[in-house]
């Protein structure tokens, strides 16, 4: 999914940093700014980044495929759900292959759609095979079919905290799309052991994950 609304804002804190500084010697003191967030945000949001793209891409792969099974796990009977997922950019965890599986089990599947700034995504009904155009960022997306809801949605992530706070690219999509929905669907992040951070600075919008899948078992 594209995501994020993370950098617009004021910070204000989800919860208090406790006794962090006398646990982990790399701490630093917690941002009271939210020009100091908003730039930091921005540096760890390069350096995740730049952290899985040096990863080898036959270990990325290896690593979606069990992302792909701790999808099975977690999900269970995929049969007559709607499965939002996202085409792979800048090193995300490729689930194309899952895709397939799911419409070969009786799912469905669909990919989101910018419409344009500040505005929800939309999703679009996808199988693979399904004619694509090129969307923001030159993603591609369904060139055509009317927008559904999905009872699912699979998100990439950037980075992510143990409150399951997840750390976008920074256009806000992710979350003003989840409180644009009438309802509530299943929030998947998925992503590498490598991104996971101590905080994100969670911000008052901010929708955390309902679970984070990674190539990790039993997570």
């Amino acid at each position: 999914m594209a995501n994020e609304r993370d950098d617009e804002g004021p910070a204000q804190y989800a919860s208090p940093p406790c006794f962090l500084h006398e646990l982990d010697p790399a701490f630093r003191a917690p941002l009271s700014d939210w020009t100091d967030v908003r730039r930091w945000r921005k540096a760890e949001r390069e350096r995740l980044i730049a952290a899985r793209l040096a990863v080898a891409a036959d270990a990325r792969a290896a690593m979606s495929r069990c992302i792909a099974e701790g999808l099975d796990a977690v999900i269970g009977d995929i049969a007559g759900r709607m499965v939002s997922l996202y085409w792979p950019f800048r090193g995300e965890p490729d689930l194309r292959p899952w895709m397939a599986s799911v419409n070969a089990r009786g799912g469905r599947t669909a990919l989101p759609v910018v419409i344009e700034k500040g505005r929800p995504l939309i999703f679009r009904p996808y199988v693979p095979g399904d004619r694509l155009e090129k969307g923001v960022w030159n993603i591609p997306i369904p060139a055509e079919g009317d927008p559904v809801l999905p009872d699912i949605v699979i998100s990439p992530i950037v980075g992510i905290d143990p409150n399951c706070y997840r750390l976008g690219y920074g256009g806000g999509f992710f979350d003003r799309t989840l409180a644009a929905m009438p309802f509530k669907p299943l929030v998947i992040g998925v992503g590498y052991e490598l991104q996971r951070i101590a905080t994100i600075y969670p911000q008052p919008h901010d929708i955390p994950m309902d679970r984070l899948v990674t190539e990790a078992p039993g997570i």
